[in-house]
């Protein structure tokens, strides 16, 4: 399973930050690759290593020459905290899992609720806020039912 990435921030050297749709942000010193991959000593370029961007939810690219896969951050990166995710990602990380589960494609969904495949790629990766009712039509279509929970903390 890849973890999607949501967000990243640069720090000293050649150090980032970045948060997953799960919640969890994770540091990555790109300096760990230099030696399997010596191109990406070109990092230490500052203005280069902050060129950085995120490429959808799976890979950084600075250029043509020069990327990282996202998972490979969360792999062998460090946690340095979790943060809970906003309500958008949750319902992201739910739709995208549910739909990874049924086996169904982005496509084969969209044709299955009309909702167009650009909003499914949209929920997916937390950029919009569907309703209720979006969510219900995409559980029904694949195969399960909406479940909404409303956790009240009690004290003692």
């Amino acid at each position: 399973m890849f973890h999607k990435a949501t967000d990243m921030r640069f720090l000293e050297g050649t150090a980032m930050e970045v948060v997953f749709q799960d919640g969890k942000v994770k540091r990555y010193d790109m300096a760990s690759l230099f030696g399997k991959y010596p191109q990406l000593r070109a990092l230490e370029d500052r203005e280069l290593f902050l060129s950085g961007k995120l490429m959808g939810a799976y890979g950084i690219m600075w250029n043509d020459d020069l990327d990282i896969e996202t998972e490979t951050i969360y792999e062998d990166g460090v946690t340095v905290r979790e943060e809970q995710p906003a309500a958008n990602q949750a319902a992201a990380s739910a739709v995208s899992s549910a739909r990874a589960l049924s086996g169904m494609s982005q496509k084969q969904l969209a044709a299955a609720t009309g909702i167009d495949q650009s909003d499914i790629s949209k929920i997916e990766r937390g950029v919009a806020n569907p309703s209720v009712s979006t969510l219900e039509r995409i559980a029904k279509a694949l195969g399960g039912q909406l479940a909404i929970k409303i956790a009240i903390p009690t004290s003692k």
